[in-house]
C-alpha cells in the first residue's frame, strides 16, 4: 500500500509539469494557426482597404481634397498587390462564401475567372463565448482592420480554438475600377458619388473560410512549416 501511494504521488508530480507543457503547446499551436491564417493576407491589399475606408470616412464628411491622397495610395497599393504572390484566379461562383458572412441576397456572383486579392479578415466566435473572449475577438478584429496582423494574433491567444477566421477577398479589377470612379468624382468635388463608388468596392468583398484559404491562397513569407520546424 505504501508503494502504491508513493507511486500515485510520483505520478501526480510528473503529471503537473506535463499538463503545464501541454497547455503551453496548445497556446503556441493556436497562436501559430492564427499567424498562419493571417499570412495568407496581402500586405498591400490590407493597406489598400485601410486607404479606402479612410477615404470614404473623409468623403462622408463632405471633404474631397483630404480624400485624394488616400485614393492615390489605394490605387498604388492595389497595383502592387496585383503583382505579388498573394492572389489567385477564380470565378466568384467557385468561392463558396463563408456562412458567417454571406453575400447580400441580391448579389449575383460572376461566372468568369477574375483575380482575387486577400485584403482582410474577420474573426468570428459563438454567442456563448465568455465576455473576455468576445472582447479579445473585438480587439483582434479592430487590429486586423488596421492591418496589424501580429497584434491581432497576439490578442487571439486568450480565445484559442473557440473562434474561426474568415478571409475577405477583393476582385482586383472591379475594386480598381471603383477607386478610379471615386477619384474622378472626388476631383470633380462630388463627395457623395465618390463615397458611393467606394461603397461598391466594399460591397464587392467576398468572405471565405480559412480552409478555402489553405488550399487556394499562397501564404506569405514561406512560414507554412509547423511550429518547431
Amino acid at each position: 500500500m505504501r508503494f502504491i501511494a508513493s507511486l500515485a504521488i510520483t505520478a501526480g508530480l510528473a503529471a503537473a509539469p506535463f499538463a503545464a507543457q501541454a497547455a503551453s503547446l496548445h497556446t503556441d499551436w493556436e497562436k501559430y494557426k492564427a499567424t498562419r491564417a493571417f499570412n495568407h493576407l496581402s500586405a498591400d491589399g490590407q493597406r489598400a482597404m485601410v486607404d479606402i475606408l479612410n477615404a470614404k470616412q473623409v468623403l462622408d464628411a463632405g471633404q474631397t481634397e483630404q480624400a485624394i491622397p488616400a485614393l492615390y495610395d489605394a490605387t498604388r497599393r492595389l497595383t502592387a498587390a496585383g503583382k505579388a504572390n498573394a492572389k489567385f484566379m477564380a470565378a466568384e461562383t467557385a468561392l463558396h462564401p463563408a456562412p458567417q458572412h454571406p453575400v447580400a441576397s441580391t448579389h449575383v456572383p460572376g461566372t468568369t475567372p477574375v483575380t482575387w486579392i486577400p485584403v482582410g479578415g474577420e474573426i468570428v466566435g459563438s454567442e456563448t463565448l465568455a465576455p473576455e473572449k468576445k472582447a479579445a475577438i473585438a480587439t483582434a478584429n479592430s487590429q486586423l482592420q488596421a492591418g496589424n496582423t501580429q497584434q491581432a494574433a497576439q490578442s487571439l491567444q486568450v480565445v484559442g480554438e473557440d473562434a474561426d477566421f474568415i478571409l475577405a477577398l477583393a476582385p482586383l479589377e472591379q475594386t480598381q475600377g471603383a477607386i478610379n470612379r471615386a477619384s474622378v468624382f472626388t476631383e470633380a468635388r462630388n463627395p457623395r458619388e465618390a463615397s458611393a463608388a467606394l461603397q461598391q468596392a466594399l460591397d464587392g468583398l467576398v468572405f471565405v473560410s480559412e480552409d478555402f484559404a489553405e488550399t487556394a491562397i499562397p501564404a506569405q513569407g514561406g512560414r507554412n512549416a509547423a511550429p518547431g520546424k
